[in-house]
């Protein structure tokens, strides 16, 4: 894909929706680490039931250490892997507190050295409650960064350094979220929208679908 085709494609992102942001509820830095932490296998949706009924009893670390390991699952017992998201949102809260003053670093090496954080989880952190230009390769960028040959790589730190070099500076910011929608709306997996597709001329996909 040639970068007059990028730029079109994110100046069209724009263009329909100029101020994108992630679906899940948060309203601090950390409830939104705690967001992304039990996002793994999870909807947002699915995330946001659950942390409506947790932030409202505890939202900080100090908080949420003081439920306990027992007393956390019981918020979040209709999460994907809610025992072992527990324990590591409690050594998470734990580390917060002992290390960083309970505050959510803006640092990736000290994110990614919180249990359960990974480069994703990082980015994500980084872009959306910090303004860094960070991009966080999920199985929806990965798909429509390969699909419509925007940004082609095997994995998703290949993807990921592609679209770091391949995105127009002015759009980096906000191409996380533009992808991550795309790719949970009309570009989805197993038929995309391509009739209904914003970018479908510029799109390089082979087999669209139509009907």
């Amino acid at each position: 894909m040639n970068p007059s085709k990028r730029q079109q494609i994110f100046a069209r992102f724009q263009a329909a929706n100029p101020h994108p942001t992630t679906e899940l509820h948060y309203r601090t830095p950390f409830e939104l680490l705690v967001a992304v932490l039990l996002s793994a296998q999870m909807t947002d949706v699915g995330v946001n039931k659950a942390t409506a009924r947790l932030f409202p009893v505890a939202n900080t670390p100090e908080a949420i250490l003081a439920l306990g390991v027992e007393g956390l699952q019981d918020y979040l017992k209709t999460i994907n892997f809610f025992r072992t998201k527990a324990e590591n949102l409690i050594k998470t809260c734990r580390l917060l507190i002992e290390k960083h003053g309970s505050v959510v670093p803006e640092s990736r090496e000290a994110l990614e050295a919180l249990p359960g954080v990974g480069r994703k989880t990082a980015n994500v952190i980084l872009n959306t409650a910090f303004g860094h230009a960070t991009i966080a390769v999920d199985t929806h960028i990965f798909r429509v960064s390969n699909r419509t040959k925007l940004a082609p790589g095997k994995d998703v730190v290949e993807v990921e350094k592609k679209l770091e070099k391949f995105v127009p500076p002015e759009y980096r910011q906000d191409a996380h979220h533009w992808l991550i929608l795309h790719g949970r709306y009309t570009c989805v997996a197993r038929k995309p929208r391509c009739g209904s597709c914003l970018i479908e001329d510029l799109c390089e996909f082979r087999d669209k679908v139509y009907d």
